[in-house]
């Protein structure tokens, strides 16, 4: 597997969904979706996850 990285490419906001496709190798919209569906129905705290990540993957 790749490092854990901000995807330079493939992304939209800070780029840590299209980092998350792209180390786990699946489609970054499927990632996304995932974020957005977690956020609507609030299962834990997705935008908490999302800037912690991030910092981290930066």
């Amino acid at each position: 597997m790749s490092k854990l990285a901000i995807s330079k490419t493939n992304k939209k906001l800070a780029g840590v969904c299209g980092g998350l496709s792209e180390w786990a190798n699946i489609d970054a919209t499927m990632v996304r979706l995932i974020f957005v569906i977690a956020t609507i129905v609030g299962v834990g705290s997705p935008l908490l996850i999302y800037l912690i990540l991030a910092l981290i993957m930066n």
